[in-house]
């Protein structure tokens, strides 16, 4: 019996594609869009994203405690007269107005 030997060619071809491969999916697992430094930049900018919710948080409720303390159901005079002299520009006249 006489053994079939593959050139030498075909191992150094078949040794170029095993280190190309292994490079691409190397590659592909740090800067692909599912790699390691994609998730690190959706990490971050999740925090981001959550610290930003929070201070929209807090300003929706400022806002929806001056929206109750303007409404019929509780009206908060303070307030009510704080809005009037802005949007009218009057003072009283025991006051000052600096500019």
């Amino acid at each position: 019996m006489t053994e079939q030997r593959h050139p030498h060619w075909f191992g150094m071809i078949f040794s170029i594609f095993v280190i190309g491969a292994i490079s691409y999916f190397t590659y592909a697992a740090i800067q692909g869009d599912f790699g390691t430094f994609r998730r690190i930049q959706v990490e971050a900018q999740a925090m981001q994203l959550e610290t930003e919710l929070a201070t929209l948080r807090a300003e929706r409720a400022v806002l929806e405690n001056r929206t109750r303390r303007l409404s019929t159901e509780f009206l908060d005079l303070d307030l009510l007269d704080e809005q009037a002299r802005k949007v009218l520009g009057l003072a009283r006249a025991d006051e000052v107005v600096i500019r």
